[in-house]
């Protein structure tokens, strides 16, 4: 009996010793590599908004479709900008013809002595030689508007994505400044992991870092990009003057860290995992992971 009990004694420690190292090497992970599952893809969404008003003549993307940077996503009706720029292509005509008139008159009126023409009258050919140059040159300024306004009758890419979202069809009204589509910037993808602000500390930027989604099981290698350095104060609100902070007197006796966005670019997506804005993500940095900024 007493060696079964030394047994069931010993065995007990043991098992209590093991679970408690266990704890603490799990502490010790948990705190010295911080992780998250907290963690959101982004990418800049590129608002596409037409520079001139018209009729969508033609819709030439879409919905998801990839496209590349200078691909054309839809036209707008470029009728009435034609005949604006054959107006102001005419216009310049005109222009030129009068200013080579002027110069010419001038041109004979210098060329009288001051009995036969008065310093007056010579001014004066002076003063309608440049009153001309400066139409022409606004004629001009008119006619590389209506080229541009012509050339932005077709809505194209600014950078390489994917058409999402889709609602514009031909014959909508486009207004000018006002958004028709939206591009996902294909180039822009990253992850924003969320860690608790006690975590922070051991974060630098260059640190290694891996982002596992929730829909794949393939791991995503990247790196610590930059760390965040501010974040919305919800216990402060500002009063009618906006001149002084009103700070809510009262908060719950548990006081749960914050959360600080941490920017996780990707070093290299495997082919087989689909990145889609939004998606969640579980963030793991290993702190003096290669980190290029630190000391």
């Amino acid at each position: 009996m007493a060696v079964s009990r030394t047994v069931k004694f010993v065995v007990t420690t043991f098992v209590v010793a093991g679970a408690a190292a266990a704890a603490w090497f799990a502490w010790q992970d948990y705190t010295r590599n911080p992780w998250t599952r907290d963690g959101r893809v982004h990418a800049d969404i590129i608002e596409i908004a037409p520079d001139v008003s018209g009729a969508v003549a033609q819709v030439r993307v879409k919905d998801n479709q990839a496209v590349k940077k200078g691909d054309v996503l839809f036209t707008i009706d470029p009728e009435r900008y034609r005949f604006a720029l054959s107006q102001a292509e005419a216009n310049v005509q005109g222009r030129e013809q009068e200013l080579e008139q002027r110069r010419r008159e001038l041109e004979r009126r210098t060329r009288l002595s001051t009995a036969a023409i008065t310093v007056e009258a010579r001014e004066q050919a002076e003063t309608a030689v440049a009153t001309a140059a400066a139409e022409y040159d606004q004629a001009l300024a008119a006619l590389n508007t209506a080229r541009l306004n012509l050339d932005r009758t077709e809505l194209r890419s600014p950078v390489n994505g994917f058409v999402t979202n889709l609602q514009v069809n031909a014959g909508d009204y486009a207004t000018a400044g006002r958004a028709l589509l939206a591009i996902v910037n294909s180039d822009s993808f990253h992850v924003a992991g969320y860690f608790e602000e006690t975590k922070i500390r051991n974060i630098r930027e260059g640190d290694r870092a891996t982002v596992r989604l929730m829909g794949f099981p393939d791991e995503i290698p990247g790196h610590v990009e930059s760390i965040a350095r501010a974040i919305a104060d919800r216990e402060t609100a500002q009063t009618s003057d906006g001149l002084i902070a009103n700070v809510n007197p009262t908060f719950s006796w548990v006081r749960l860290a914050q959360r600080v966005p941490v920017r996780i670019a990707l070093d290299r997506v495997p082919d087989d995992i689909r990145l889609s804005a939004g998606m969640t993500a579980t963030v793991i940095v290993t702190p003096n992971g290669g980190g290029q900024n630190r000391p």
